[in-house]
């Protein structure tokens, strides 16, 4: 179904190419996963299955690439279209319309299927997916989550026989993942061809037939599914791996993190969409413990809403936050906070790397880097970009970065601002093994160190583990749930994960 014979691919303004020498055939009907370290080649091998590249990411092209027979250099794509379906990282990327049962009848619209199918399609695909709460609704009102899962029924709306996913999991809760492993099953049996690029991998267990291991664009290891799942943790790490199971985390010693009592202080805090009679928003009478800050919740529940308000964001938004005995208006909040976004393309400004870190240097205030002169504001930017494994891209464009890159640059943005209060919205989504060791050691770092508070809003169990001190778990706009990251906490934490899953 898939086949590729001594591929390379190098993007137009890079210098070296995103993957080398790639061998490799797919036969109809196979699950397969690829996986490796951020920038590894995952998400160009995706693009040289459903012709992004090089019809829309431009590119010199060797080699030769060819989907159910077609080639697929040869062929436009929209050629291509009721071959090869796609599910992107970012699903506000691929929407075309505001509401969502629109979106998921574009696909069969655009292919001329009559409108009797094209109900069909979208009726099956609900029930598929459990999209029936979803439809009918605002794409602007949807979370990351949920954006994600009505790109994916939008894609299987089409019925494809070859589907590629890159990083679909990205901003999905455990709920939202078991869902779309359901789906994959459902693909799966049907005998479609499905080829999955991520770095969360327990949700594939039992479920891929095949795993890829790319390294420096190249293919390091192709092993059977029941293999690779089998592998030991070291196996794993030595990889730069996440694990595939909850019963291998990595603990970190929270206790070596002290935290600063009634830090953060949140009192009447509300929130309500326009036209809704609804909190969306509805937290009273807290005090939190400085230190991380970890916030867990299925999607749709109300935590990109708090990060916001507590950033001051939402005009809208009411109530009072109070810092370390200092009470923070919306104003005060807005410069006083920085806020690394769930969708990073949406806070990337400036023609190279360096200049993005820059950018936020402005007052030159920022007080947690070390090994460099405090006038020296290249030569902080440049550390703080080596600390997160950026510095060889300092001259790129931010928007020529691969997903986990471009996270890594918006988080280096945030920390360079120098603030005490940073708040993340899933900062680890699209992040390898080693890169989200690395933001883990430095959030815990700036706490550590500097006594930064960070609020993180996460899906990802092992990046709590490897950093989280304090948790809250928030579903229908409400703290339902607080406590530290100590023995008791961990038992909490595992079970809440292993019961969403």
């Amino acid at each position: 179904m898939i086949r590729m014979d001594n591929v390379s691919f190098t993007y137009a303004g890079v210098d070296r190419p995103s993957v080398t020498g790639i061998d490799l055939e797919i036969p109809s009907g196979q699950t397969v996963l690829l996986c490796g370290r951020s920038g590894c080649g995952k998400t160009t091998v995706t693009r040289l299955v459903n012709g992004l590249a090089p019809h829309f990411h431009d590119g010199e092209l060797s080699g030769s690439v060819s989907v159910a027979g077609i080639d697929v250099a040869a062929t436009p794509l929209y050629g291509l279209a009721g071959t090869v379906g796609s599910v992107f990282q970012n699903p506000r990327s691929q929407f075309f319309n505001v509401d969502t049962t629109s979106e998921l009848a574009f696909g069969p619209e655009n292919l001329g299927r009559s409108r009797t199918d094209i109900e069909a399609a979208v009726g099956s695909v609900a029930d598929e997916l459990d999209l029936h709460r979803l439809l009918g609704r605002s794409i602007f009102q949807l979370s990351g989550g949920e954006k994600q899962r009505i790109a994916c029924g939008s894609v299987a709306a089409l019925r494809p026989p070859v589907i590629v996913l890159d990083e679909p999991t990205s901003n999905l809760d455990f709920a939202g993942i078991a869902l779309l492993r359901r789906c994959l099953e459902h693909w799966k049996a049907a005998g479609r061809t499905v080829v999955v690029a991520e770095h969360r991998l327990h949700f594939l267990t039992g479920l891929a037939d095949r795993a890829i291991v790319l390294e420096n664009g190249r293919i390091a290891d192709d092993i059977a599914g029941d293999d690779f799942f089998s592998r030991p943790p070291a196996w794993f790490r030595a990889r730069g791996l996440r694990q595939p199971s909850l019963a291998k985390l990595d603990w970190h010693d929270s206790s070596a993190t002290v935290p600063v009592q009634e830090s953060l202080g949140l009192s009447g805090l509300r929130y309500r969409y326009r036209g809704s009679k609804q909190l969306a928003l509805d937290v009273d009478g807290r005090g939190l413990p400085g230190g991380v800050i970890c916030v867990i919740g299925e999607n749709g529940a109300g935590k990109t809403t708090l990060a916001r308000t507590l950033c001051g964001l939402d005009r809208r938004g009411h109530g009072t936050v109070e810092f370390r005995g200092r009470q923070l208006t919306r104003r005060r909040r807005l410069r006083e906070t920085a806020l690394v976004m769930q969708d990073v393309d949406r806070q990337l400004f400036t023609e190279s790397v360096l200049d993005e870190v820059v950018l936020s240097m402005t007052d030159g205030s920022s007080k947690y880097l070390d090994g460099a002169a405090a006038g020296d504001v290249e030569g902080r930017a440049l550390g703080l970009l080596a600390t997160l494994d950026l510095a060889d891209c300092r001259d790129r464009h931010p928007l020529s970065l691969s997903g986990g890159q471009k996270q890594r640059l918006a988080i280096a943005s945030a920390l360079a601002a120098g603030r005490q209060l940073v708040v993340f919205d899933e900062p680890t989504s699209g992040l390898d093994y080693d890169h989200m060791k690395t933001m883990a050691a430095e959030i815990r770092r700036l706490h550590d160190d500097h006594g930064v508070t960070s609020v993180v809003v996460t899906h990802d169990p092992e990046f709590i583990a490897a950093c989280g001190t304090y948790v809250l778990h928030v579903d229908g706009g409400r703290i339902v749930d607080d406590y530290p990251m100590d023995d008791d906490g961990r038992r909490r934490l595992t079970a809440h994960f292993a019961a969403a899953s």
